[in-house]
């Protein structure tokens, strides 16, 4: 119970610190502290990322930052996705799935580093692969089927991801807006919070009916001290420079990835 507790405080302050990357480190603070397959460490991983990006999304949603139409699209596309992923992380080897989620993180890390490196530079013009725009009349979605083909996409990545590797799926979601809408970087991340707490319950629930076990008192807990390290990290976020905090969670991911490549290769 205490070594949760300890995790949960952990994964929850990254999670304050940098927004929603923090959910990323979840499952392997799982693997290693509690010595746990990923199929196991997927679900309770999973209760937490929702949990936390339910208060965020619910906190977005009452500023009106949430597209809560394309959020309820991409998230009916992906949680049929999610039982795709859970049945595919059932099947393949745990070695596989340790190597699969080590290049996440690393792609992630990667990404994070390229943006902290350019920090100074302007920002990004509108992406050429932009298909899904905003009315400016109605301050909405142009629903047409390019817009529809894009965002279930999406959707339909995040789930396969969320069920296979139990990530929340922002780092799916937020670099695909961002190359294919035109809505600001606020909408993206509002949007994104919506949609992980949305297929995050599903993958929750796939994960849960494809035999994973699913210890309900750890995940409690987990999710308790990850909501109140959630907390103590938005607090000290305040006081650290923003690129200091994604180059240090850069050099995380990418220690953990080499971590877990190790324990594929020679557990």
């Amino acid at each position: 119970m205490l070594i949760s507790l300890l995790l949960g405080a952990g994964v929850g302050a990254i999670l304050g610190l940098t927004g929603a990357g923090g959910g990323i480190l979840a499952v392997p603070a799982l693997v290693f502290g509690m010595g746990w397959p990923m199929q196991q460490a997927t679900p309770v991983a999973l209760v937490a990322v929702a949990g936390s990006a339910a208060v965020g999304a619910l906190e977005a949603f009452r500023k009106r930052l949430v597209r809560y139409r394309a959020a309820l699209f991409m998230a009916a596309a992906g949680v049929p996705a999610t039982a795709v992923g859970a049945r595919l992380a059932r099947a393949l080897p745990q070695r596989l799935l340790l190597v699969l989620f080590a290049a996440v993180m690393l792609f992630v890390a990667v990404r994070l580093l390229r943006q902290t490196l350019k920090r100074n530079k302007a920002t990004q013009t509108d992406s050429p692969l932009c298909v899904a725009h905003i009315d400016p009349a109605t301050g909405r979605f142009d629903w047409t089927w390019r817009t529809a083909v894009a965002l279930g996409a999406t959707g339909s990545l995040t789930g396969l991801m969320t069920g296979l590797l139990g990530v929340g799926g922002g780092f799916v979601i937020v670099p695909m807006m961002r190359k294919l809408t035109d809505v600001s970087m606020h909408g993206i991340v509002a949007t994104s919070l919506m949609v992980i707490a949305l297929v995050g319950s599903g993958g929750v629930l796939a994960t849960a009916l494809h035999g994973a076990a699913f210890p309900f008192d750890v995940a409690l807990w987990f999710s308790v001290a990850t909501a109140a390290g959630m907390l103590s990290g938005r607090i000290a976020s305040h006081r650290l420079a923003a690129h200091h905090v994604q180059l240090g969670f850069a050099v995380i991911l990418v220690c953990v990835a080499v971590g877990l490549t190790i324990k594929a290769l020679f557990a």
